[in-house]
């Protein structure tokens, strides 16, 4: 018993060692943990975990907003944004300012997502200098590299293996004109917003476009950006933007739940805008110092007035800064594809014209700036354009033909970066078709038969399905829009109106080669050897034989054919009457002869036959193919005939 009762008091006198061990343990966890926490609340929150430069004033926070908030609507009767539940926004608040970040709003389908390795940055980054001033990068990539630079290029059209080593801040090289460096504008010019609309965009190329606003557009005009997420699926876009975007100075983040495309996402930052005038840019830009007053000068001068800043070019594969010579202005054709034209008169033979804008029957949708009153009361973006694709050409003739005009200001200039190949799948092939059917509707009155002609494909889309334009014609009416003719005529009297006379236009038919004469895509406007190739029946081989006897080539009929010996080839129309005799062509129908008048020779089809012994200067031991000039005779080769491939109605 004895014993016993001394094993029970040293097992007492463990278990209260014990006891105190752990009190001590839990003292000191407690102590440790209290101390830690004092000190993290003596530090700020800190940036995200990317490349941050700079950290500003906390931005206003952002609200969630009801679709059916009255500043959605955009007037003249139009809700293009109606289709847009409650729970289809997701506004993006910021963290700055606050010791603990507010509690995301609960809503349907928001989403935080945390980017795998987003830690990788989280060391200092070393100082980047690639590309600076405009220069190219050239990286010579080998193994693993190389195959990255190559999955990046197909992911994004661009290569963004050198963007990444590009600073987000690069400066761009001076190219406005001397005269506009004196350029004076005034100190009351309108706030504008930046709407910046991006779907997978590649981290650097947006962030460099969101930077190079902030360090170039004056704060007192700067009233904010506002960049729209349209459903964008990277992770990099997700969370770890949004952290990003919270420690900069004017920036909201507005992520949209629906895939609206470019006009219904601008639509949707124009309606959220505050600024006086909205400058839409697309999510891969650089600007120029001194930019925007110019811009914001002409708006506030008419704000009926739509402009845009001479858009220089990003090479996509070395990211080097070209810069476009002025003047140029925006064009489209027949097929209602838009391009730059470059005006062949240099500035230096007219100083004034070096700094005065030149009117525009059309703009590009990299930078455009308008209104924000004048952009909802004209209709906004035409909310049934679906996704991608003819959208500028669309508003373009509105603006125009409802009361407005546009035009392109020469000492404003921002970069666009181009891109090998549209970065994202098209959920449907016949979409850009289907936008054009919208345009040829409703803006291009009986002139939409020519149009139909060259692009056969939208012809039979439209047969069989009908656009609802319902709303939008309504529009044209309630604005009392001015028809397409008078378009044609005042606006763009340069472009050239085909007649497309029966048996006198199509594709030219060749029946002795089953071939069509062709003109290889890629050789430009400037002209070049026709060659014969399979008919395509898309209307992109189509030509008009005209009363002047012209044979006009192309969507925009501003090529001729024309001969270099005795080589067919195509060169530019002449602008005015009456026409060069060496252009002047006789279609006989009896034969299907096409006589050159001058020389009173044939068109013949070669196919991959000897090359002409009188053809000075080319090497004649090849074997050509095209069309040359060759004594009439019989032979099948020098019969042809028009193909009309279709008949729109009103023809």
């Amino acid at each position: 018993m004895r014993l016993w009762g001394r094993a029970r008091a040293v097992r007492r006198r463990m278990l209260c060692l014990w006891l105190l061990l752990l009190a001590l343990v839990l003292a000191t966890l407690a102590l440790s943990d209290l101390l830690y926490r004092d000190e993290n609340d003596q530090k700020a929150p800190g940036p995200p975990r990317r490349p941050l430069q700079r950290i500003l004033s906390p931005p206003d926070l952002e609200v969630i907003v009801d679709s059916r908030d009255p500043a959605l609507e955009l007037g003249v009767g139009l809700s293009p944004l109606a289709s847009l539940q409650e729970d289809q926004l997701l506004f993006v608040p910021s963290a700055q300012g606050s010791k603990t970040p507010p509690a995301a709003p609960q809503r349907k389908g928001s989403y935080k997502v945390l980017l795998p390795g987003a830690n990788r940055d989280s060391t200092a980054p070393t100082p980047l200098t690639h590309g600076e001033m405009g220069r190219a990068v050239r990286l010579k990539l080998e193994g693993l590299e190389r195959d990255m630079e190559l999955s990046e290029l197909q992911k994004y059209g661009f290569n963004e293996v050198v963007s990444e080593r590009i600073s987000l801040h690069r400066k761009l090289p001076e190219a406005r004109h001397p005269a506009c460096l004196g350029e004076q504008y005034s100190e009351s010019l309108p706030s504008a917003s930046v709407v910046i609309c991006f779907h997978d965009e590649a981290w650097s190329t947006l962030l460099r476009t969101v930077h190079s606003v902030l360090e170039t557009a004056p704060k007192q005009y700067l009233r904010e950006i506002l960049l729209v997420d349209d459903l964008s699926q990277h992770g990099h876009l997700k969370s770890v933007l949004s952290e990003y975007v919270a420690h900069l100075d004017r920036v909201r983040l507005i992520r949209s739940t629906k895939r609206l495309g470019v006009g219904g996402c601008r639509s949707l930052g124009g309606a959220m805008a505050a600024g006086e005038v909205l400058v839409f840019m697309d999510s891969h830009c650089e600007c120029h110092k001194g930019w925007l007053e110019p811009l914001l000068e002409r708006v506030a001068q008419d704000r009926t007035r739509v402009v845009s800043p001479i858009m220089d070019v990003i090479d996509w594969q070395t990211f080097q800064y070209n810069a476009t010579q002025w003047p140029v202005r925006g064009v489209f054709d027949w097929r209602l594809d838009f391009r730059w034209e470059s005006n062949p008169q240099p500035p230096e033979k007219d100083p004034d014209l070096a700094t005065q804008p030149i009117r525009s029957p059309a703009l590009g949708g990299g930078v455009l700036v308008i209104d924000r009153h004048f952009f909802q009361s004209v209709g906004a973006y035409d909310p049934g354009m679906l996704l991608w694709g003819a959208e500028q050409i669309e508003l373009s003739i509105r603006v125009w033909s409802c009361g407005g005009s546009m035009e392109v200001v020469p000492c404003s200039r921002v970069a666009h970066l181009t891109h090998r190949h549209l970065p994202y799948p098209l959920p449907d092939q016949e979409l850009l078709q289907k936008n054009k059917i919208r345009i040829a509707d409703t803006w291009m009155d009986a002139y939409r038969k020519i149009y139909y002609r060259r692009d056969t494909l939208a012809h039979f889309i439209r047969q069989s399905e009908n656009p609802n334009i319902t709303e939008r014609l309504r529009l044209k009416k309630s604005l009392g829009c001015r028809n397409f003719h008078w378009f044609l005529t005042t606006v763009y009297p340069e472009l050239y109106i085909p007649q497309d006379r029966p048996a006198l236009s199509g594709e030219l038919y060749n029946v002795g080669t089953g071939n069509c004469a062709d003109y290889p895509r890629g050789q430009g406007l400037e002209g070049g050897a026709m060659n014969i190739a399979p008919c395509s029946g898309t209307g992109n081989q189509h030509c008009d034989l005209n009363s002047m006897g012209e044979v006009r080539w192309g969507h925009a009929g501003v090529l001729c054919f024309n001969t270099t010996g005795e080589r067919v080839v195509l060169s530019p129309c002449p602008a005015r009457q009456p026409t060069d005799s060496k252009l002047h062509w006789k279609f006989i129908k009896l034969s299907g002869q096409l006589v050159h008048v001058v020389s009173q020779l044939c068109l013949e089809a070669v196919k991959d036959g000897a090359l002409p012994q009188r053809d000075a200067g080319l090497d004649n031991s090849i074997t050509v193919r095209g069309l040359f000039l060759r004594p009439c005779t019989h032979h099948p080769r020098q019969q042809w005939h028009f193909e009309q491939l279709v008949a729109p109605k009103g023809a």
